[in-house]
């Protein structure tokens, strides 16, 4: 479990494929600085378990298997990229998002951005999960934990709308998102 509060902007360091799917380096000193193998992070909305661990080094490593690859947007993450990072909650962790399983429901596309001091982002979501947005709900996007402004339905294609603050562009992949990328909803 997740709380959606992204602790840190990491870095895609490296990538392989495998007999079984990927194995995607990241770099996360902070969310690696306490890991061990087997415990999971959070790697844009999308729960992946360390498979080894550099901590002077500051990465990590972990398996992507075909399923992940062919739901999320990890396949298409590349050396470079940056990812949103998050250590998996604790008892003792405060709830400053919403309670994130790091499963993701959808892959969605950004259809709109509108700039200011606060953006807001509008993006796609398949039909069949639409019905479950509502407004003042809470979605995670990429691994962000946000509370949905809007929604819609536009030629048969759900939306929502969110959000974004000074903070979260600052801290998350969010502030780089443009019209027609794709991102991990939950």
């Amino acid at each position: 479990m997740f709380t959606g509060i992204v602790e840190e902007l990491g870095e895609v360091v490296g990538r392989e494929t495998s007999a079984d799917g990927v194995v995607l380096t990241v770099k996360g000193p902070e969310v690696v600085s306490d890991a061990r193998h087997g415990d999971s992070i959070s790697v844009n909305g999308v729960c992946l378990t360390v498979r080894d661990k550099d901590a002077t080094g500051g990465v990590f490593a972990t398996d992507v298997m075909p399923e992940t690859l062919a739901r999320t947007t990890i396949g298409a993450l590349r050396v470079g990229d940056p990812v949103n990072l998050e250590r998996a909650a604790t008892l003792g962790t405060r709830l400053g998002g919403h309670l994130v399983q790091g499963h993701v429901d959808a892959v969605g596309t950004v259809v709109e951005r509108v700039t200011g001091e606060c953006q807001e982002l509008k993006v796609s979501v398949p039909s069949r999960l639409a019905r479950y947005l509502v407004t003042k709900g809470s979605v995670t996007v990429d691994g962000v934990s946000l509370t949905v402004t809007a929604v819609g339905e536009n030629a048969g294609q759900g939306w929502f709308s969110v959000s974004l603050i000074p903070t979260t562009l600052r801290v998350t992949t969010l502030g780089s998102r443009g019209v027609g990328d794709h991102v991990n909803l939950e």
